[in-house]
């Protein structure tokens, strides 16, 4: 029987991590961007881990956006009840949008097991009125991991690469595996799965080395490649998300 992975997840965060502020730096010069920002995921992060985060967001963003995105933001909400959300401001892009970068955590406890949740995210943001209007995710991450104790790993998958070239998607357990036998598979998500929130089929084969360790193919078109990754170790299960930016020109390849 095929395991399904909860990757999909990481659309509820991508969708719910939009609320990233009321951004008022529409036709400001550049200089202004870093300090407003700042005052902005101040005020983001507050309204995000405030008792009332749905009202408090919904003031946030233009009304279009807020009927479908805080409807996102209820349902992630609901799965993990209990969540932090940490906001900074990153480097403005080099049209003036500002960048946020969100970390988020979050456990539920269902059926006698523990879940344990993180996602961190970068995103530009466009602005109107001094409202969120849209959203560009220029990085994506997340970990599902359901264990009986913590089971760190280290994700070694690259932010952004070229058109047409191969690159790693390495998922590492951290900890020695002693004798321990560890299976895992990898698959490919696509955006219709991505919109509709749906968690793909991964197959599992056993696994050596202590990880996950492939070697993929980029797109030929820009764009954006989504990856599941599941790990199924003897202490728990542990489920990955990752979004790559897919670039035609190296100035855009993340550092």
């Amino acid at each position: 029987m095929v395991p399904r992975s909860r990757a999909s997840l990481a659309s509820l965060i991508a969708k719910a991590a939009v609320l990233t502020g009321a951004s008022l730096l529409l036709g400001k010069p550049a200089w202004s961007v870093s300090a407003d920002a700042a005052a902005l995921s101040t005020q983001l992060q507050q309204a995000l881990n405030a008792d009332d985060n749905v009202e408090a967001l919904s003031a946030l963003m233009d009304p279009e956006q807020a009927a479908t995105l805080l409807d996102s933001f209820r349902r992630f909400s609901s799965r993990f009840p209990e969540t932090r959300w940490r906001v900074s401001p990153g480097e403005a892009m080099e049209d003036g949008r500002p960048t946020v970068q969100l970390a988020v955590t979050g456990t539920r406890q269902q059926d006698g097991l523990s879940y344990s949740f993180r996602a961190y995210q970068r995103l530009a943001l466009s602005t109107k009125a001094g409202l969120i209007t849209g959203q560009q995710v220029l990085s994506d991450q997340s970990v599902l991991t359901s264990a009986k104790k913590p089971l760190p790993i280290s994700l070694m998958i690259p932010d952004t690469v070229l058109t047409g070239s191969r690159y790693d998607v390495d998922v590492v357990v951290d900890e020695p595996l002693g004798k321990a036998l560890l299976a895992g598979g990898l698959t490919a998500v696509t955006a219709e799965q991505v919109l509709a929130q749906k968690s793909p089929i991964i197959q599992l084969a056993p696994l050596g080395g202590g990880g996950l360790f492939k070697s993929v193919q980029a797109p030929f078109q820009p764009g954006v490649q989504t990856w599941a990754a599941l790990l199924v170790h003897p202490d728990g299960v542990i489920t990955v998300s990752k979004q790559v930016q897919v670039v035609d020109d190296r100035q855009q390849l993340t550092p």
